[in-house]
């Protein structure tokens, strides 16, 4: 079979190798993958990995060869969770399996899904209904961690919502937030992504030097219930906490290192503000992901860019890395 495998840092090769085995585990035929900064940083060589190995976390297929149980027969179509976790941690026992101390992910703690088969946990496994797209399941892996984001503010109908950010992730938030009856602003200086994001029941879309004037206004003063932050820098984490009105709470979803004296400590504290810090995703916010999309009420489509086949991994690299993409997907064929 073919593999996308990570020979050196910034070195992608297709190899050919032998397909997994079952060995208790469930073999899936992959159908569609899917490519985020993660993998970015992984061929960069920002994050360690042993190598060479298997690229890869985002994906859909259908069982070749069911597992132990049987719990997925052959011919179901599933998505899988990237996150690995034990069951039986401290923290898996406590509900934080995405927290799990003897975790990782696929693609990079062990080999990935960049590959015609991969050999899967049964336990990491979602069957997804026939009727639903490989197109409109290419995101489901990254809306899940946006679902696990949204569940952490408390957003009820009628209240405001400012998404700092609007790549993949900050536009499917956006998208939960406009279907649970918040009235949503969105902050990017991408004028393409302010119009995409409007199409998708945002209520405004500025630029960031917009912001503050046009969330006063359409709070009456007061400033927004939420603030999600998705770009991942100190600028966007400081106007997150400037924006958020007293008591509100603001949700670092973007990633970064090295910025704890950018922050503006007082207003956190002189607006007793709730910080939330959502990391990866779990099996149930995978599920609600994958009804949201099947119901129809998140629409992830318009945010694939572009498509390449697997033997095309470098071009796929090099779309994910250009700020003019969203999504950017490998069809396995």
């Amino acid at each position: 079979m073919r593999a996308a495998q990570l020979i050196e840092p910034g070195v992608v090769e297709i190899v050919d190798s032998a397909p997994p085995e079952s060995d208790g585990s469930t073999v899936v035929r992959m159908e569609m993958l899917g490519l985020c900064g993660t993998d970015l940083s992984i061929v960069a060589g920002k994050v360690p990995v042993e190598m060479p190995r298997v690229m890869g976390h985002e994906g859909v297929g259908v069982v070749e060869v069911a597992g132990t149980t049987a719990a997925f027969g052959t011919g179901q179509r599933v998505l899988i969770n990237p996150g690995l976790f034990c069951g039986v941690c401290d923290l898996c026992h406590r509900g934080y399996p995405n927290l799990c101390s003897n975790g990782g992910l696929l693609g990079r703690e062990v080999d990935g899904l960049f590959a015609d088969y991969a050999a899967i946990d049964e336990r990491q496994l979602l069957a997804v209904p026939n009727h639903v797209s490989s197109d409109a399941l290419g995101v489901v892996q990254v809306l899940g961690t946006c679902v696990h984001a949204v569940s952490k503010a408390p957003v009820s109908p009628g209240d405001t919502a400012v998404v700092l950010g609007l790549g993949v992730s900050g536009q499917l938030i956006a998208q939960l937030l406009a279907a649970q009856g918040a009235h949503v602003i969105g902050v990017t200086r991408s004028e393409w992504k302010r119009e995409l994001i409007l199409q998708h029941g945002a209520a405004a879309a500025v630029t960031p030097e917009q912001a503050a004037e046009v969330v006063a206004e359409l709070t009456e003063g007061r400033g927004p219930e939420a603030v999600f932050e998705a770009v991942g820098t100190v600028q966007t984490f400081s106007q997150a906490i400037e924006l958020a009105d007293p008591a509100a709470t603001v949700v670092f979803f973007g990633t970064t290192t090295g910025m704890e004296s950018g922050l503006p400590y007082y207003q956190l504290y002189y607006k007793e503000l709730s910080l939330r810090n959502p990391r990866g995703a779990t099996m149930a916010d995978y599920e609600k992901a994958i009804a949201l999309v099947a119901d129809g009420v998140i629409n992830g489509v318009p945010l694939i860019s572009s498509r390449f086949g697997l033997d095309e991994i470098d071009e796929a690299l090099a779309a994910t890395r250009d700020s003019s993409t969203l999504k950017v997907l490998m069809e396995v064929e």
